[in-house]
């Protein structure tokens, strides 16, 4: 498949040179926006897909009238993270 271009913009000559402070060595602007680009995509994509599920929870839950504790559910989180520390170590 042909590569396509994202299209130029303009931005002051501070931003450009702090852009240009923040690269790694051997990285070009070019991989840098490619990657942000792609960062941005992808979280976006994960927004998006939480926004759907708060939606789907909200319609379910004034459907049913029925809902989890929020105790519950922050005991499920921390259970989450604890088990994720355990995992990593810390």
């Amino acid at each position: 498949m042909k590569s396509a271009v994202i299209p130029q913009i303009r931005v002051k000559p501070e931003l450009r040179a702090e852009l240009e402070s923040v690269l790694q060595p051997g990285e070009t602007l070019t991989d840098f926006v490619e990657a942000t680009v792609r960062n941005a995509i992808a979280f976006r994509l994960v927004q998006t897909s939480f926004h759907a599920r708060a939606q789907a929870a909200s319609q379910e839950y004034h459907r049913t009238g029925v809902s989890v504790p929020v105790e519950t559910v922050l005991e499920k989180l921390q259970a989450k993270l604890d088990t994720k520390r355990k995992l990593l170590g810390q």
